[in-house]
């Protein structure tokens, strides 16, 4: 027989203690459609061991994402986690980028995905999806851990404290300062900066 130990986060500890059993085990507001009223057009539910603490332990996490039509669920990587996507609503265009090739190259795997459509992002890939469908779409996304990790791409590079320097980004992407100067200030404005984080 498998014995399976429930262990509950210690910063979850009080609220727990206030609610019955059942309800250690029950999430709601998944249902919710998110506002995506941003810049990126996408609104993320997260139900990780953070905001469901019943998950501690259980090596799964899984979230909703709402995409305006035009939305991006810019470039990112989970460290720690695969992740697999299935749209329940709208047109994605949802991809990863395998990079570092034996022969140096670097390749986008990707799909038009409708509904009912299953996508797999292998554990630390850059990878993204774009509503181009004229609709809302909504998109369920399921992870091997109760903690994926979040690494955005260009978060990482543009709004980082402190900066990482302009030597280093021009050489990079091979662009003179006034460029890396522009779209540092894009972060710093957009509020892009200030999505929330699978930790």
């Amino acid at each position: 027989p498998t014995l399976t130990v429930l262990c509950m986060s210690m910063d979850s500890t009080v609220r727990i203690q206030r609610k019955s059993r059942q309800m250690i085990f029950f999430y709601r507001g998944y249902n919710k459609v998110g506002d995506t009223d941003n810049p990126l057009g996408t609104k993320i539910v997260q139900v990780n061991s953070t905001t469901f603490p019943a998950l501690n332990t259980l090596g799964v996490a899984m979230g909703r994402i709402d995409f305006a039509p035009g939305g991006l669920n810019q470039p990112h990587l989970h460290p720690r986690a695969s992740e697999m996507l299935t749209v329940i609503e709208g047109t994605l265009y949802a991809a990863f980028v395998s990079s570092n090739l034996q022969d140096g190259s670097n390749k986008v795997y990707g799909k038009i995905l409708q509904k009912g459509d299953i996508f797999v992002f292998p554990q630390g890939l850059i990878h993204f999806q774009l509503n181009i469908g004229g609709t809302h779409a909504v998109a369920n996304v399921a992870f091997g851990s109760q903690t994926p990790g979040l690494v955005t791409i260009a978060n990482a590079m543009f709004e980082s404290m402190p900066p990482i320097p302009n030597d280093v980004l021009t050489k990079a992407f091979q662009v003179d300062e006034k460029v890396i100067k522009a779209l540092r200030s894009q972060f710093h404005t957009s509020g892009l900066g200030s999505l929330s984080c699978w930790l």
